[in-house]
């Protein structure tokens, strides 16, 4: 099991931290070749470091083609990069909106536009794109970190139906809570917060908190990295038992009673 990836070139952005930099090595670990596409470059033993703003197509395209030109092919990628932000609706600018969207969306697009034509001429490989549980939960005050991995869902599912005749799998892997820097690199802001009664601050502190307990990181990224190294995948894997019931319920309960108890834990 330990070499399943051997011979297999695999590209992780956001692999210099987190949840990436443990998918990257639990996929090196498995014998692939892995090469990480962050801002900045970081030292791993047995990992190639590749430097490249998601958000910025001519530098990925660049990166892509180095990565080629040293490998000779790419048989994995797995999106990983993004951040968070936080804070009421009503109060945040649509800057900030869209730079969300721009990261954690629109940057793995950027990414996986990239890398298509090389899997498509050779006939095989798999995406694997780092969405969220709050996907199918819609979280109060994080809104827009929702939207995006809820988009990020749909746009997977609808990208394994257009390149499965070329060999190309694509999934989506909802992490939940995850014990990672993330969460202190959240872009929180509290604007509007005595108009909302401090039920924006305390619906952050409570995910917050939440995120420092969850699970340990090395943990998804040994799951993160045997879904890339599946040869059949679903359109969308959750990972750990309780939020594998989350996203059920999510599923069966109708939608307005699932939305309330969603509302009654991060809405108070």
């Amino acid at each position: 099991m330990k070499n399943k990836g051997a011979g297999r070139t695999a590209l992780v952005t956001g692999g210099t931290s987190g949840i990436g930099l443990e998918t990257a090595k639990a996929l090196r670990d498995r014998g692939c070749r892995v090469y990480t596409l962050s801002r900045r470059p970081a030292s791993v033993p047995g990992i190639v470091s590749l430097t490249a703003d998601v958000t910025d197509e001519a530098a990925v395209n660049e990166a892509v083609s180095s990565l080629l030109a040293d490998a000779g092919r790419i048989d994995i990628l797995v999106n990983c990069a993004g951040f968070g932000i936080s804070g009421a609706i009503e109060f945040t600018n649509l800057s900030d909106a869209k730079k969300q969207f721009d990261v954690n969306f629109f940057g793995a697009v950027s990414v996986t536009k990239a890398v298509l034509p090389h899997m498509r001429k050779q006939g095989d490989g798999m995406i694997v794109n780092i969405s969220s549980v709050a996907a199918p939960v819609s979280i109060p005050f994080q809104a827009f970190y929702s939207s995006a991995k809820a988009a990020l869902n749909a746009f997977s599912a609808a990208l394994a139906n257009e390149v499965r005749p070329y060999g190309i799998r694509v999934t989506a892997v909802q992490p939940g809570d995850i014990r990672t820097g993330f969460t202190a690199a959240r872009e929180k802001s509290a604007l509007g917060d005595d108009e909302y009664g401090g039920r924006i601050s305390r619906s952050v502190s409570k995910m917050e908190r939440d995120e420092q307990n969850g699970m340990d990181p090395a943990k998804a990224g040994v799951y993160i990295a045997a879904q890339a190294l599946r040869k059949s995948v679903p359109p969308v894997s959750t990972i750990g038992f309780s939020y594998k019931a989350v996203c059920a319920l999510a599923r069966i309960l109708p939608a307005s009673l699932f939305n309330r108890i969603v509302g009654s834990l991060y809405a108070k």
